[in-house]
């Protein structure tokens, strides 16, 4: 038996509009590259899903694109289209019949996009400015968006949330981070505009606002029961001129003013430290809880694989942890901590397991050959 006490990560959580989560750990958002062709969810990733469902409060899924010039992986699946709800009900409901709340995470790569995966082989972003690579180097130039096309998609953000709502989900997730669209519009870098959606640092945020708004609207028209509004966010970027703590505590100033549910950062490390933008040396994650204070839930991720790291990391103020690669290594995290067997979480993958950890072929293939993503067994 456990002798410490990690009752805090089982406690109840009441969101702003009602919603009850009925214990503190989300399953992270993560991109599983097993959809079929047709941007429909497949029978694998309902059982992996399915079998990640069973003791989380909540599961946000993989992004899913608004626009077919917004798909951001191959095996992406999609909430583009109507035909599209049947799919996406049946990704819902194998996460709810589990037990957990079902939040569709709705995206737009912009120029990150692979253009192979595009209908016209072209990226497109708030500027045309290519993105830096990871290993050095630039990828495609994309085409600047023109105002009529900006509305569009700002709208196509609307009419996903309309389709997961009639879908079955529980929620929306906005995902503003990780260098896709919405944060393209919000960075220096890749925003050079000098319209009404760039230049000034409050023109950054009128497309990331744009986008909540619309959001909310159709959740205030469509919703019949509470419906849950979140925003994913990094907190920095490592380009100059690029996103800085001062701008992130800007976002999280106006996104509060709108109003939503809960806010979640982005992070490898739960504990990384920031880069500028703030004289503070404490780690990104305090002063973000600190900037958003008490009126909306913050909801941290970052290599947390133990319940130890997690119970540490809530001592931050964060109302939610997210596990995403320690729900990949053990599906039973939270099933393990709740029956006081948490010294049990494996914390590594056995990469002979992939039939009893019910993960698709193409994600398992990207987890066992890509040295560094994951803690391997042996």
């Amino acid at each position: 038996m456990s002798s410490t006490d990690y009752s805090q990560l089982l406690d109840s959580l009441t969101l702003h509009n009602g919603a009850v989560l009925k214990n503190r750990v989300v399953m992270a958002p993560m991109t599983n590259f097993s959809s079929n062709e047709d941007g429909t969810v497949s029978e694998a990733e309902l059982n992996y899903y399915s079998r990640r469902s069973k003791g989380v409060g909540a599961v946000i899924t993989a992004c899913a694109y608004v626009t077919p010039d917004g798909k951001g992986f191959p095996g992406e699946f999609g909430a583009d289209r109507d035909e599209l709800i049947p799919s996406l009900r049946q990704l819902a409901d194998a996460i709810k019949s589990q037990g957990a709340k079902a939040i569709l995470q709705i995206f737009h790569g912009g120029r990150q996009c692979p253009p192979e995966l595009l209908p016209d082989g072209q990226t497109v972003s708030a500027s045309s400015v290519a993105p830096e690579q990871p290993g050095g180097g630039q990828g495609p130039v994309p085409r600047a968006l023109e105002e009529e096309e900006i509305v569009n998609i700002i709208s196509a953000f609307g009419t996903a949330t309309r389709r997961a709502i009639e879908a079955g989900f529980d929620g929306v997730e906005i995902h503003g981070a990780n260098g896709y669209l919405i944060q393209q519009f919000f960075s220096p870098h890749s925003n050079t505009r000098e319209d009404r959606w760039g230049g000034s640092l409050e023109k950054r945020l009128t497309f990331p606002l744009a986008v909540l708004r619309e959001v909310k609207g159709i959740v205030q028209e469509n919703a019949k029961e509470p419906f849950i509004v979140g925003y994913r966010f990094s907190p920095e970027e490592p380009e100059t001129p690029g996103i800085t703590m001062a701008e992130t505590f800007e976002l999280i100033d106006a996104l509060k003013g709108e109003g939503l549910d809960y806010l979640h950062v982005s992070l490898q490390d739960f504990w990384s430290l920031p880069r500028r933008g703030t004289e503070d040396s404490r780690p990104r994650i305090e002063q973000i809880v600190d900037r958003a204070g008490q009126g909306v839930p913050v909801i941290g991720v970052g290599s947390l694989y133990t319940a130890e790291d997690a119970l540490k990391a809530m001592g931050t103020g964060i109302s939610l942890v997210a596990l995403g690669r320690p729900l990949l290594i053990d599906p039973d995290w939270v099933q393990k901590v709740a029956e006081g067997r948490a010294g049990e979480i494996d914390t590594e993958l056995d990469t002979s397991a992939q039939e009893a950890l019910v993960i698709p072929d193409p994600l398992w293939g990207a987890l066992v050959n890509t040295p560094g993503w994951l803690p391997l067994k042996g």
